[in-house]
């Protein structure tokens, strides 16, 4: 782990400074759609390129930003993973904030377009036909997809195919695309460069998800595409069910292939943990204010579920420097906060209302294994895929028996937790333990496995794949907010609006994917997979 510590420093290093020369030799380009560098191509090291954009995905350097706002103001709450009294954490009170609700699109240095979209772009565009960089390549492909696929999920029709790409093609504004002509594309991309990764070829050096395992990046990219073919399960279920058969017997075969992306304290905020960074509060108070959810703490406490010792705490503590050192784990002693409370003072609303109110300390935090600075975040994992294995099992009576994929989905979501701290492991026998008492039921299938899934996400701490799942599945069943004012008559949302920014600096194609919205460019519109 140390080795992949210094290795994510020694390439984000690098390519800060690559991107100081860069910004001196293109001051009148585009911010986003530039030449990628004033160096040659031909002389460039696209590893570089790799290592930032696995970083970019995990949260921006710029203290978060995206992930402060997407995905735990707005996801994290919205599907009642988290809850807390912080005012303009507003998501769970069904609120607009403009300017939070584009921070994962982004502005001209900030969010995905220009953090991950774009070194990605430069990196497929920069080794295509190259065959020193044959496998390299392919990663770039799959990770472009899994990049795109998450700026689609959240925002609907969004530029794809001519992203990023306004050096190579001279646009430098692209058109939105259709979701659905996105998700035929996503699936053709991973099936092929997944297919045209090979095992002889070469071994990137940047790679911080496998340290260039080819093997494991096939498994990876299996597991990308029944995820993305999953999406379509009620779509285009016949194209969901082709590429779901196509995957059998080549997705992840145990916690081993999960990715995931170590922070390094020491690198600053270009390396530190995105989550935890927000989380201990290095910008505000959020270290005293963000619970587990009610919904949560609940659900685990009444299925005497091992995970709830590992990752809440309540009473927390931290050091000087705000690191977290601690709290009371005691499961009968967890104590989940209602979503949509506030400070108000208001009866009701004020949280000080709710009737197992004490003090704000005894409700439950999230445990310091899930919150180190140092700690990982994680991208994909195998119980991600034993669970939609699972469900495709249910839906189609493909790939094997539900059963089966949902005990070993279940398992692995139960013991993957010593990925983020030795401390928090969970032994095999305990989760069989678990797994003897909660079994699996075929009459409630898809609602068990979908919402362990959620479960499992809440605890990666990946609420945007929380919000994207539910929205595909209805599950778990959320009992929506009553907030006073809220934008969405008290439903959850179910997309996020475009930026306004776009309409100034994109006007013609913002527009007219505006105005094609159904339903209207709101919180209460629906992407087209979500039926």
């Amino acid at each position: 782990m140390i080795k992949m510590k210094n290795k994510l420093i020694k390439y984000t290093g690098i390519l800060v400074a690559s991107i100081m020369l860069i910004t001196g030799c293109t001051k009148k380009f585009d911010s986003i759609n530039t030449n990628p560098a004033c160096y040659s191509q031909s002389n460039f090291d696209p590893n570089f390129l790799l290592t930032s954009a696995q970083l970019a995905y995990t949260g921006s350097a710029d203290f978060s930003f995206e992930t402060w706002r997407s995905n735990l103001i707005y996801c994290s709450v919205m599907m009642q993973g988290f809850s807390t009294v912080i005012g303009y954490w507003v998501g769970d009170k069904y609120l607009l904030n403009a300017d939070y609700t584009a921070s994962y699109w982004g502005f001209s240095t900030d969010g995905a377009y220009a953090e991950q979209v774009k070194p990605i772009v430069d990196l497929v565009q920069s080794t295509d036909n190259k065959a020193q960089y044959k496998n390299i390549h392919q990663i770039g492909r799959i990770m472009r997809a899994l990049i795109l696929e998450r700026v689609t999920d959240i925002y609907g029709d969004v530029p794809y195919f001519g992203a990023g790409m306004g050096y190579y093609t001279n646009n430098f504004f692209p058109k939105y695309d259709r979701q659905q002509d996105i998700y035929t594309d996503l699936l053709k991309e991973v099936d092929d460069a997944t297919n045209k990764l090979d095992p002889s070829g070469d071994i990137p050096k940047g790679d911080v998800f496998y340290k260039g395992n080819i093997d494991q990046w096939k498994r990876f990219g299996n597991t990308l595409l029944l995820r993305i073919a999953m999406r379509l399960s009620k779509a285009d279920p016949t194209t969901a069910q082709s590429y779901v058969s196509k995957v059998v017997g080549k997705t992840m075969a145990g916690n081993s292939d999960n990715a995931y992306v170590v922070a390094d304290v020491s690198g600053g905020r270009t390396t530190i943990n995105r989550n935890s960074q927000v989380l201990l509060g290095d910008g505000g108070q959020e270290n005293i204010y963000v619970k587990w959810s009610k919904t949560l703490i609940d659900l685990l406490k009444t299925g005497n579920d091992p995970r709830l010792s590992k990752i809440a705490i309540t009473n927390p503590t931290w050091d000087a420097q705000k690191n977290p050192t601690g709290g009371n784990a005691n499961p009968a002693v967890q104590k989940g906060m209602p979503n949509g409370k506030d400070l108000s003072g208001i009866a009701g609303r004020d949280i000080s209302s709710d009737p197992g109110y004490t003090t704000i300390a005894d409700y439950s935090s999230p445990s310091q294994y899930l919150t180190a600075r140092g700690g990982p975040t994680f991208v994909l994992t195998y119980a991600e895929s034993e669970l939609l294995l699972a469900d495709a099992a249910v839906r189609w009576s493909i790939g094997g028996s539900a059963a089966q994929h949902y005990h070993d989905g279940v398992k692995a979501a139960i013991t993957y937790l010593g990925q983020y701290d030795p401390n928090a492991a969970i032994t095999d026998a305990t989760a069989e333990t678990y797994l003897t008492a909660n079994p699996y039921n075929p009459v409630n299938g898809s609602m068990m496995i979908n919402t362990q899934y959620w479960i499992h996400t809440n605890t990666m701490l990946d609420f945007y794949e929380s919000w994207s799942n539910w929205r595909r599945t209805g599950f778990p069943s959320l009992t929506p907010v009553v907030y006073p004012n809220n934008a969405t008559n008290g439903t959850i949302p179910h997309r996020f609006p475009y930026p306004l920014a776009e309409s100034n600096t994109n006007p013609v194609n913002y527009k007219a994917a505006h105005d094609a919205v159904p339903g209207g460019d709101l919180l209460t519109s629906r992407v087209w997979w979500d039926k």
